[in-house]
């Protein structure tokens, strides 16, 4: 099947493709604002950073926190920091399921650790984040006789908080993507399916033999007139015939 007729194909179906993307469209509209459960997000940021006297000792420290950096970012998810978290805060959930809810992140170099939490209660997710780093701060010296953390910045509720997820216009433009691809999938397979003989070129492919010519289609009007005529010539000649 060729570009030009693929695209003839879709002129010939272009109401059934529009109506399938609308479909789509309202499908991801209706999902997006009345059955996704809208999820917020919190982050809190502490530092990883310990008071030395020395030039040298500095360095030496600097090199120190930004190895124990991945450290940290596993002892914060086990079950010994955020089963203090879920205890202190009654959540109703594992460590197991509560560390889903946490993303640990840093930048290249750096020592400062964000603490990023995702729930479907705006003030949920601010008291998790806050607590956590809270509880990793208070255990964190016990843990592995360091004091070397600090926070930064507690994780605040806003007046009108807006949800990470789901992102509604995403949403809406991949159903429409996707109401497209499917208009032009059914309209390409409605037209693989359909037999009946359509021009020439069905006819040859059917017989397997070239066409030597084609009878072109005359109009009414023409037929009409000729009808007339036939009867005038008839009516001479039985005229004719009687004299």
């Amino acid at each position: 099947m060729s570009l030009q007729e693929i695209l003839k194909i879709i002129k010939k179906r272009l109401l059934l493709i529009i109506s399938l993307m609308i479909v789509a469209i309202g499908i991801a509209i209706v999902l997006s604002f009345y059955f996704i459960t809208p999820i917020y997000q919190a982050q809190t940021q502490i530092l990883v950073n310990q008071k030395v006297n020395s030039q040298e000792g500095l360095w030496y420290q600097i090199e120190t926190d930004l190895q124990l950096i991945n450290t940290y970012n596993d002892i914060i998810i086990t079950p010994i920091i955020l089963s203090k978290v879920i205890e202190e805060l009654q959540i109703d959930a594992t460590p197991e399921q509560l560390s889903n809810q946490i993303t640990l992140s840093n930048g290249s170099e750096s020592k400062v650790l964000y603490i990023t939490v995702q729930d479907s209660n705006p003030e949920q997710a601010v008291n998790i984040a806050n607590t956590t780093a809270e509880v990793f701060k208070e255990e964190i010296p016990s843990l592995m006789n360091v004091d070397n953390i600090n926070i930064l910045a507690l994780a605040k509720v806003s007046e009108n908080p807006s949800p990470v997820k789901p992102n509604k216009p995403l949403n809406i433009a991949i159903g429409a993507v996707v109401g497209l691809m499917l208009g032009i999938g059914l309209s390409l397979l409605l037209e693989i399916l359909d037999t009946t003989i359509k021009d020439e070129k069905d006819v040859e492919e059917i017989l397997g033999i070239p066409i030597m010519g084609i009878v072109g289609s005359i109009p009414i009007e023409k037929v009409k007139k000729s009808s007339l005529r036939s009867q005038k010539v008839r009516g001479n000649q039985d005229a004719w015939i009687e004299k």
